[in-house]
């Protein structure tokens, strides 16, 4: 009987043991000093990533004007030229044969011209010595005016046979640089045929966005550059020109950037343009610290306590702006913590 109540009262006390209610351990509290600030909502552009071309406002084809061979092309792909620049010459032998008979033809009536030049003045002293009546002058006039007009009539036509052979000539029609020259020399070319390409005007980056987003472009909006994709340009564009016309379910824009380089026509570049407009918490870069790949934002309560609360953040709308996605809420204040902390250095 003694031995069982002693194990009733051992068993009791241990059970009191176990049902006892841990000691509260209090986390370390952090610093409340520092630099506060209240977030709240604001209404920032929705960007969307897109990639545009490099390109420039024009593309100038160099054409043939007469039909023939392309007997030379002096440019290469990447050369640059001046507007009215020779690059090339395509010639036709009928154009040579034509100029040649030409010739021959304003031959012979510049010797009948001269024949009734010399007939006129034999007619002209006739007439005035008695021998000769008023109407042989006035035919041998004629005449002589007929073989000087048949004599420029021929002329006109050599210059013009002379001046379609100077077409053969191909111009470039700008200054820029070669950007296809696709035709070897040797090729029998149409008259209006493109011997090459060449790009024209300032450079410029064309991008095309999906019709429903493109409502929200606009001539003059600010579009974000991803210069790592192109080094040296500047990290930000304005759209200059939206086309009309929409072509597969897209729209076309224009966006001038400064220092872009159009020696890379074609070059693909990564860049943010605004679709939608909507709200949300923007702070300043130095108010996330960062431990163990976490970001966390120190928080200050009602009580005068702060804690740090671990956030989701993304980059903001400039380099040293972040925006919240979560942990925290507009209406809350967070401090800015040390240097150091903020630097991803030890708590």
């Amino acid at each position: 009987m003694r031995r069982t109540l002693s194990l009733l009262v051992v068993a009791a006390l241990s059970m009191a043991a176990c049902g006892k209610a841990p000691q509260r351990v209090d986390a370390p509290s952090v610093e409340t000093s520092g630099e506060r600030l209240t977030l709240a909502n604001q209404t920032i552009s929705d960007l969307k990533p897109v990639a545009a071309t490099v390109t420039t406002r024009d593309m100038a084809e160099a054409r043939a004007r007469i039909g023939g061979t392309l007997s030379r092309l002096s440019v290469k792909e990447g050369d640059l030229v001046r507007k009215g620049q020779v690059i090339g010459m395509v010639t036709d032998q009928r154009l040579a044969f034509e100029a040649r008979a030409y010739g021959a033809q304003v031959a012979a009536a510049a010797a009948e011209a001269e024949r009734a030049a010399a007939e006129l003045k034999r007619v002209e002293v006739l007439h005035g010595q008695g021998f000769y009546a008023t109407a042989r002058l006035e035919q041998a006039q004629a005449g002589a005016r007929a073989a000087q007009g048949q004599l420029d009539a021929v002329r006109a036509q050599r210059s013009a046979a002379g001046e379609l052979v100077d077409q053969g000539a191909v111009l470039a029609p700008a200054d820029g640089r070669v950007l296809r020259a696709e035709t070897p020399a040797g090729s029998v070319v149409s008259p209006g045929q493109s011997v090459a390409t060449i790009t024209a005007g300032a450079p410029l980056l064309r991008l095309e966005i999906p019709e429903a987003q493109a409502r929200a472009l606009k001539v003059g909006d600010t579009v974000a550059v991803v210069v790592a994709d192109l080094p040296g340009i500047a990290p930000t564009g304005v759209i200059d020109q939206i086309y009309p016309a929409v072509s597969g379910g897209r729209v076309v824009a224009d966006v001038s950037v400064p220092h872009l380089d159009a020696s890379l026509v074609g070059r693909r570049v990564r860049v943010r343009v605004k679709v939608a407009e909507r709200a949300a918490v923007i702070l300043p870069r130095r108010f996330v610290s960062t431990r163990y790949g976490v970001d966390f934002l120190r928080v200050a309560g009602r009580d005068g306590r702060a804690a740090d609360v671990a956030v989701q953040v993304t980059p903001g709308p400039t380099a040293d702006q972040v925006e919240v996605l979560s942990g925290v809420a507009a209406g809350e204040v967070v401090i800015a913590p040390p240097r150091a902390l903020a630097e991803g250095g030890p708590r």
